[in-house]
């Protein structure tokens, strides 16, 4: 059949048929081809008409049959209860803790394995809620295609579904409609189209049916194209359908969302570490029991139950739970401090961040423009400094009045009172807002426009007409680019009004000017006007100035990143801004720029470069400028290529995909797609990038919390494990029965354990060097304290133990053991709280540890004391002198851990850098 078609030649051609292209770039082969094409050349390739679009139904069906139904579908999903079931897997602490609760059950110890059991549901079902929730940017992505479409077939137009399109159809569209499909403009009637959700860039781009001629135009540069997705915001237009479905830029970007599988965190590989290395030393447990057990002549299934029990009570089945629980809080902490986290794995991960990359506008800079500098032709080399908090003097010279009049005219900003803001152009907002600084009201309500050339990019400036009542009399106002302005005016204005023709002296100076202000990082605009009417455009004006507007830095921005280059994170600023302009913005906010030379690369050297010749210079990158969204999927490989564990920061749809590839992939809440708020694990609710600061302290913080109850149940476990294990070689009775075991684990696994989880971030953690991603969470500081803190439980309890205990063990003697092991667990829980600070350092800010600790003591003293409570537990009433004389032995595994810490600290004292924590 493809042989009688002649339309199967040029659709089936594996050189034009778009497959995902390049480590750098998500758009589609095809238009940036059909761009490079005149309007006839695209007629005719695609064998239809300019403004009858297709006509032959079969032909229509053909086509539908290569190319499929214009959507942007992803692969079949599995059902959520398969989904939940395979969580279960690959996870080696959940495996162990699956295989304790098992082994449990069947030795019928009940309530371990039920709590176990309750334990692992719990952080599987955690687990399972925030990954479902975060699949959601490919249903974010299908948002943005447009149901219906204004389709012409055979010279008729109606409206249809947009999933019926095929390449070859025409479509028209006007403001407010969604581009169905991937378009090569045949009509453009002062067309401009919002691309923000694919290019990141706010402002709409105008467009035109010239050819592009550059060899490999971004998205930005593609003027004759409409992309799937993208929204009319002026005019209206119309086209022929070039690509569809997954052959469009969208349809690239979601290919390429969909194909990215998301990195483990560094919590999730440590986590599975531990499991792996739990499971060694619990089988170890039973192996090295077991043998000796035999060796005594005692039977193998005697041995099997005691070896399993021990290694069953090795495990601190609670641990899991607590990780979550302390995540969860953390997530809580950030949500006040404006940073929304959607996974909980997420908040230790930004601890372990040592790369930031970050957009310039509106995370580092406010996202505002603001007019700063003004000059005139009579200020001659210096210019007018502009500040928005203050009145400039009322007698304003005329040329600067003049200058003012005509930005104000010439300007399409409109007041929301929804919003209670300027909204448009932020260069129009811009020139609005000074206004005030000069004594000046907005003009605009007391004339009649009557004509209009708006900005676009090939034009480069933007002119109006306008009058007072008598259309005789109307005057032409023009902005935009110096050349441009200059190329039209004649004349310039002088400070007391004057009109003087422009000569070459003069002309020099304006660009001179012009430079200098670029030179300060500020964008320029010139402005003229005359005092007569324009059809075409204007011509014979009269220069008024130039003005130089900027996006100042956010506030606390310079600081933040102190504070993150202290803490060994390197910041990255990537923008779609000259080298001139970024350098400028990057020295104000404090970046290292040491060697200019190394510290900036364009995007277009990073598309000359490999991955790893890329990969070997981002080191000493702190600034990448003229870079376009898809070049970060690009940097973020060549992060993590190094080992890196990347933060990424975005907005568009096109950022989507770094995003999701980044280690932590940050949207903006203000200014973000809702594709790239769901690709992201973070949000900030205000786009500042000081708000990363705070969370990166909280993920630092939350990991410290992490070793620190691993180090109380660990250390108590061994304790509980050795004392049995102890016991049962020496043939000695059992020191404690089961409820007092099992108010320990309750210690051991609950609030006191809990509480540590919550213990207030030490702002000297931005001091200390990000985690390296393969690094443990027990290393060997924790378990040198884990070893250390058992040892003195064990010591102590036996000591007390063997000395209480006389011919037989009495219910003195379990109190005796029973109570010195409780006040050993308080006071080894008060020593974890921290790994170099002292508790007189850190005071009573933990409240939860507080109420905890005391909870559990006042358990301790009903257990004793209580009638109803001597009988569950079989313990009987201790003497006051008993107390203290168990406070004094129990306190040593405190005392002996200030110890270490004042030492410690001297030493830091001695050695600069010593006082990072492990």
């Amino acid at each position: 059949m493809a042989s009688d078609n002649p339309y199967a030649s040029k659709l089936t051609n594996p050189d034009t048929d778009i497959e995902l292209i390049g480590r750098d770039q998500f758009e589609d082969g095809l238009s940036t081809r059909f761009a490079a094409k005149t309007v006839e050349e695209t007629v005719q390739e695609l064998d239809t008409n300019e403004t009858k679009g297709l006509c032959n139904q079969n032909d229509i069906v053909y086509r539908r049959s290569i190319h499929g139904v214009n959507e942007l579908e992803g692969e079949e999903e599995e059902s959520l209860f398969i989904k939940f079931v395979s969580t279960f897997y690959g996870d080696p602490m959940i495996m162990l803790l699956i295989g304790s609760a098992g082994v449990s059950f069947y030795m019928g110890n009940l309530d371990d394995a039920i709590s176990i059991t309750a334990a692992v549901l719990i952080v599987v079902t955690v687990g399972f809620v925030q990954e479902y929730r975060s699949e959601k940017s490919l249903e974010a992505l299908n948002k943005l295609v447009p149901e219906q479409a204004h389709l012409t077939r055979n010279g008729t137009t109606e409206t249809v579904m947009a999933m019926t399109l095929v390449p070859g159809d025409l479509v028209r569209f006007q403001v407010g409609d969604r581009i169905p499909a991937d378009i090569r403009l045949t009509e453009s009637v002062h067309l401009t189209i919002d691309e923000s959700n694919l290019t990141g860039e706010t402002k709409p781009v105008s467009k035109s049916l010239d050819v592009v001629s550059k060899p490999m135009p971004s998205i930005g540069e593609r003027s004759n194209i409409a992309f799937m997705g993208t929204l009319v915001r002026d005019g209206h237009g119309a086209g022929i359908v070039i690509a569809t479905g997954h052959k469009t830029a969208l349809g690239s970007v979601f290919s390429m969302l969909s194909s990215i599988e998301k990195p483990k965190t560094p919590l999730q590989n440590a986590m599975g570490k531990l499991g792996q290395q739990l499971s060694f030393f619990s089988f170890a447990v039973i192996g090295v029991i077991g043998l000796i057990g035999v060796i005594e002549g005692r039977s193998w299934l005697d041995m099997f139950q005691i070896s399993v029990c021990l290694a069953v009570a090795a495990i601190p089945e609670g641990l899991p739970i607590i990780v979550a629980v302390t995540l969860a809080l953390g997530v809580l902490r950030m949500a006040k401090q404006r940073a929304i986290v959607k996974k909980l794995p997420s908040v230790e991960t930004l601890g372990s961040v040592n790369v930031i990359c970050s957009d310039k506008t509106g995370t580092l800079t406010q996202n505002h423009m603001t007019v700063s500098k003004a000059w005139t032709v009579d200020m001659k080399t210096s210019h007018l400094a502009v500040d928005g908090n203050k009145h400039l003097p009322d007698n304003v010279d005329k040329d600067v009045k003049y200058m003012l009049e005509s930005g104000n005219l010439c300007n399409n900003a409109r007041f929301s009172v929804e919003k209670e803001k300027f909204l448009g152009n932020p260069t129009d907002i811009a020139i609005i807002e000074s206004l005030s600084s000069f004594g000046m009201d907005d003009l605009r309500n007391t004339r009649v426009r009557t004509n209009e050339l708006p900005f676009n990019s090939n034009r480069k400036y933007m002119a109006i007409c306008s009058h007072f009542g008598d259309k005789s009399k109307s005057e032409t106002f023009a902005k935009g680019a110096v050349e441009k302005i200059v190329a039209m005016s004649k004349m310039y204005y002088t400070k007391t009004g004057e009109i003087k023709p422009i000569n070459d002296e003069i002309s020099k100076l304006i660009f001179k000017m012009a430079d200098d202000l670029a030179s300060d990082g500020l964008r320029v605009l010139a402005f003229a006007r005359n005092s007569k009417s324009f059809d075409t455009e204007p011509s014979d004006l009269v220069f008024c100035g130039l003005m130089g507007m900027n996006d100042p830095p956010r506030p606390q921005v310079s600081k933040s990143i102190a504070s993150l280059l202290r803490g060994g994170v390197h910041v990255i600023m990537i923008t779609g801004d000259s080298e001139v302009t970024a350098l400028n913005v990057a020295r104000k906010i404090g970046m290292p720029l040491t060697d200019p030379e190394r510290s900036v690369l364009t995007g277009e050297k990073i598309d000359a470069m490999s991955e790893e010749a890329l990969s070997e210079a981002i080191q000493y990158v702190s600034v990448f400028a003229r870079t376009t969204p898809e070049h970060k999927v690009a940097i973020v490989r060549a992060l993590q290529l190094r080992g890196d564990i990347v933060a990424m920061t975005g907005d568009g749809v096109n950022d989507a995909p770094a995003l999701k590839l980044a280690d932590i992939g940050i949207a903006m809440g203000k200014n973000g797609t809702d594709v790239a708020k769901e690709a992201a694990d973070m949000v900030l609710t205000d786009d500042d990038f000081s708000t990363i600061l705070h969370a990166i302290r909280e993920g630092k913080g939350i990991f410290n919390n992490i070793q620190n109850f691993l180090t109380f149940q660990l250390s108590t476990s061994v304790a509980a494990l050795s004392l049995i294990a102890v016991s049962t070689l020496f043939n000695l009775p059992n020191p404690l029965n089961a409820m007092q075991i099992l108010w320990i684990n309750i210690l051991m696994d609950g609030p006191p354990a809990q509480s540590l989880g919550v213990e207030p971030v030490d702002q000297e953690v931005m001091n200390k060097p990000p985690r390296s991603r393969s690094e443990r969470i027990l290393t060997v500081a924790v378990l040198k304290r884990v070893l250390t803190a058992a040892f003195f439980i064990i010591i102590g309890t036996m000591y007390v133990y063997v000395r209480e205990m006389k011919d037989s063990v009495t219910r003195r003697d379990t109190t005796m053991t029973f109570t010195c092991f409780v006040l050993f667990d308080m006071f080894n829980a008060l020593a974890c709280r921290s790994y170099s600070k002292s508790v007189f350092q850190l005071g009573l800010k933990n409240t939860m540890f507080n109420y905890a600790v005391g909870g559990s003591l006042l358990g301790q003293l009903c257990a004793i004391y209580v009638p109803f409570f001597q009988s569950i537990f079989q313990t009987e009433a201790l003497a006051a002198s008993d107390l203290l004389y168990l406070v004094a032995i129990t306190s040593s595994v405190w005392i002996v851990d200030e110890v270490r810490k004042y030492l410690r600290r001297k030493n830091a004292s001695y050695t600069y850098g010593y006082s990072t924590a492990v």
